[in-house]
């Protein structure tokens, strides 16, 4: 997968993550990290024990936490 993506499904910044991913021609795997414990758990380690989200992880190993639409935009490098 070239993009996966945590969140919650009450977590409007995930929501609005989501619609800009879906932009780019990409493939993204979504986690819900309340269903996923595992999955929380990276979260977690990621974040300095917070399940902040979303945090979004690309195929290149970097990652985002709560990114703003422009630093998500700029990562995807869509117009």
């Amino acid at each position: 997968m070239d993009i996966k993506v945590y969140g919650t499904q009450w977590c409007p910044d995930c929501k609005r993550s989501k619609q800009i991913t879906r932009r780019t021609p990409r493939r993204y795997e979504w986690t819900d990290i309340s269903e996923d414990e595992a999955a929380a758990d990276l979260v977690r380690s990621m974040n300095n024990g917070r399940r902040t989200t979303p945090t979004i992880v690309f195929q290149d190993g970097s990652w985002l936490a709560e990114p703003s639409n422009d630093d998500l935009v700029r990562k995807l490098r869509l117009p």
